[in-house]
């Protein structure tokens, strides 16, 4: 856990810098500090704007992509390069600003075509795999929810299951008629449409989640899944029409708040929050992406352990004592160094220690995939380099810029809202499609 709020916090701090960087405000700040001795320029030009926060970003990414590269491959902690991935902090933070002075010395027009395609379908990949895993996320607790209902016939969990859902419809139509009332005024028939499609699409997904054929083909699926789906979905609604210019005066947040700085600074840094969760949450569920490396066995189940007269457990103490033996007649056969009873003596404690004060438990198989995790912050960096850069109007920013307040992410987070509904959908319809695929 430490290792990836360390990775998050990197995320969170480069975010923060590169959104400094989109005005001059920091940079005056250090010619400040020099008594307007020195003059900070880029190769004679100016070191902020879209290349300053697209040079940031992409230093962060070299970091974590050359990280996915050295761990490929790394299965348990016992591989010496697993300690790349938990530990050498000092000389990784060094690496990653070394990377970020390196990007000043590259040519700006590498960065404006870097930014304007690579970067844009970079962050497009992470919004839908974003999208794809709160599909899965939907799914997973409604299942976890019935399975603890099914094993132990809990009020409780009934109680919660029922509670969750009727909650979530609740806050997805109380958000749809606030948006109704605030945001959807004549002449604004953006938010008009993107309201009424929403709320048609969460009607019809939840009609489908709970019809005969689909519940003959997936049991399991029903309201408290889509309820889920349609809450995010509300919301990613509501904060594309509540973050939109208000050019063609549809958007009464921003005219009773202004631009000030106070609201500026908290609305980043709560985005830059909520997109280093979110990118660790996502990096870390390498089970819905078919990545889970730390399960490569079988267990045998209980029918099969009493056919076969067998015990599945063994008391810690005869392994260790069976296992030290094997080593000991190995070393006398010469097939093993004398040093491997030495590496068992290390091996053979129940909590085993990582090296820095805690228990190792990645020695049998990692909790997630490491390369994969990377890739996914790697991902995370032409996100946020995307989000602040898009259709920012830079000589209008003032010392700070509002971040997602473009019509370009609105319609970002309307069309994932859809695209979210699509995936959902799909999920509960594949298995009627394709029955020989979803079959158990």
């Amino acid at each position: 856990m430490a290792t990836r709020i360390a990775y998050a916090l990197i995320l969170l701090v480069n975010s923060i810098i590169s959104w400094l960087m989109l005005t001059p405000w920091a940079l005056k700040k250090l010619e400040h500090l020099t008594l307007d001795y020195m003059a900070i320029t880029c190769q004679g030009k100016q070191c902020y704007g879209f290349v300053a926060v697209q040079r940031v970003n992409f230093a962060l990414g070299l970091f974590h992509f050359l990280l996915a590269v050295l761990l490929l491959g790394v299965k348990t902690s016992r591989d010496g390069r697993a300690a790349l991935q938990n530990g050498y902090w000092g000389p990784k933070i060094i690496m990653w600003l070394a990377f970020v002075v390196m990007t000043f010395f590259i040519p700006e027009a590498f960065f404006q075509v870097w930014g304007k395609y690579f970067a844009l379908i970079g962050a497009m990949m992470f919004v839908l795999l974003g999208l794809i895993l709160l599909v899965d996320l939907a799914h997973t607790w409604a299942e976890y929810c019935l399975q603890k209902i099914e094993d132990s016939d809990s009020r409780a969990w009934r109680s919660i299951l029922i509670g969750s859902t009727l909650a979530m419809y609740t806050i997805s139509f109380a958000m749809t008629i606030v948006m109704y009332i605030f945001f959807a005024n004549s002449g604004c028939a953006m938010n008009q449409a993107a309201i009424t499609v929403n709320l048609l699409v969460l009607l019809i997904i939840s009609v489908i989640s709970v019809h005969p054929t689909i519940q003959e083909y997936n049991p399991q699926a029903g309201l408290a899944q889509s309820a889920m789906v349609s809450i995010y979905c509300t919301y990613l609604t509501m904060s594309a029409v509540s973050m939109e210019p208000d050019d063609r005066h549809c958007n009464p947040l921003i005219r009773a708040r202004g631009t000030r700085t106070a609201s500026i600074i908290l609305g980043a840094i709560v985005t830059m929050l909520t997109i280093a969760y979110t990118t660790t949450r996502a990096a870390t569920q390498g089970i819905a992406l078919g990545s889970n490396t730390s399960h490569n066995y079988s267990k045998l189940d209980s029918d099969e352990v009493a056919e076969h007269g067998m015990v599945d457990q063994q008391p810690s103490s005869s392994r260790r004592e069976m296992r030290a033996e094997a080593l000991r007649a190995a070393v006398e056969a010469g097939s093993l160094p004398a040093n491997a009873l030495d590496d068992d003596d290390d091996d053979s404690e129940d909590g085993v220690s990582d090296g820095h004060g805690g228990k190792d438990d990645e020695r049998s198989g990692t909790q997630y995939n490491y390369s994969l995790f990377h890739i996914i912050f790697l991902l995370a960096t032409t996100w946020v380099a995307t989000l602040l850069t898009q259709n920012i109007d830079f000589e209008n920013t003032g010392d700070f810029a509002a971040v997602g307040r473009t019509y370009w992410a609105s319609w970002v987070k309307i069309c994932s809202a859809w695209v979210c509904y699509g995936i959902f959908g799909w999920s509960l319809v594949a298995p009627v499609m394709l029955p020989g695929r979803f079959g158990n």
